[in-house]
């Protein structure tokens, strides 16, 4: 009687013993306990996700993230400002332009992210350094209450009845407007702009301060308002509609990019994967961004596929970028 007492006393030891290491493995494996530390990362709007990324990064892994969000002229802005102390491991633009630039500057590491394979073809760059893990698009948003139905081409918002009703995003500060004003310019020169220059549109801002212009009736049309913009506003109730021009517009994939000079490249690179991973991708589609993946399903907004687009020559349109966007500046003083 008592070997059985002893025989059942150390058989539910073994199995507490074994419950126990298989809860530890099982945290290990959650936690990816190889890393630890830090990961510095900088990225634009929308500011919700960028905090829902962080947070789950750091659950899964124990990472603590460090998270400047600004705009894509903003975070340019700072990466100048630090170059001679590097503090980013990663950096996100929501300009693919932008982010070919800084790889010309020779300032990223090359890097081949886990689930490269499923990235919508063209969103990863040949040399394996920026990483489209997200995308949006620019279309036409304008405030129902003052336009009930609006489908106009881009070239037809030139036309006399749309006298200051026009605004646009700040091109020097909102990545997505300047891809597209390149791109624009390098297919069909300046002539649409200029003329819509002409008929009072101004330039209320970057993407948020655009997109209040309109919202208010400050202004009743945002031309290449960013589209995860209008896409939340109009679920809030707001009285907005988006449309994308029969003309095409850029579909501007958001790069992610390790830093050559990342303070913590391992954690770098682990953030990397984590963007491009199951959930991540998720929240992405759930911010109303278009995701990284081909096979991320969403009902929440226009898919890729119906969206028409305009050819991109990405290095054409890196070139003139920075000026084409100081110029709609100047046009719209």
């Amino acid at each position: 009687m008592k070997r059985l007492f002893l025989f059942l006393v150390v058989s539910l030891l073994c199995l507490s013993l074994f419950a126990n290491a298989t809860k530890e493995n099982l945290a290990s494996e959650e936690n990816s306990s190889n890393l630890n530390g830090k990961v510095t990362v900088y990225m634009p709007s929308p500011a919700g996700l960028a905090d829902k990324l962080a947070s789950d990064f750091e659950k899964k892994t124990g990472v603590k993230v460090e998270v400047f969000q600004g705009t894509t002229g903003e975070i340019l802005a700072r990466l100048e400002a630090e170059e001679a102390n590097p503090v980013a491991d990663v950096v996100i633009l929501a300009s693919w332009s932008d982010g070919l630039s800084v790889k010309k500057e020779g300032k990223l590491e090359s890097y081949v992210p886990e689930n490269a394979d499923k990235v919508v073809s063209g969103w990863i760059d040949e040399d394996s350094t920026l990483f489209g893990y997200s995308a949006s698009a620019v279309g036409v948003i304008y405030n129902t209450t003052i336009i009930p139905q609006l489908n106009a081409n881009w070239s037809d918002l030139k036309d006399e009845k749309y006298n200051d009703l026009l605004a646009i995003p700040d091109p020097e500060k909102s990545g997505a407007c300047k891809d597209f004003v390149a791109g624009y310019v390098t297919n069909y020169g300046w002539d649409d702009f200029e003329a819509m220059a002409e008929n009072g549109m101004i330039v209320p801002g970057a993407n948020k301060a655009a997109l209040e212009a309109v919202t208010t009736g400050e202004v009743g049309i945002l031309v290449a308002g960013v589209d995860y913009n209008a896409y939340s506003s109009i679920k809030k109730g707001e009285p907005l509609a988006i449309y994308y021009p029969e003309g095409g517009t850029v579909v501007n994939p958001r790069p992610a990019m390790i830093m050559k000079t990342a303070p913590n490249m391992e954690n770098a690179k682990a953030f990397v994967d984590y963007l491009l991973s199951d959930d991540a991708q998720k929240m992405v589609a759930d911010a109303y961004l278009l995701p990284g993946r081909t096979d991320i399903e969403y009902d929440n907004r226009a898919t890729l596929s119906e969206i028409p687009q305009i050819p991109c020559d990405w290095e054409k349109m890196m070139e003139i970028s920075d000026a084409a966007a100081q110029k709609i500046n100047e046009l719209c003083k």
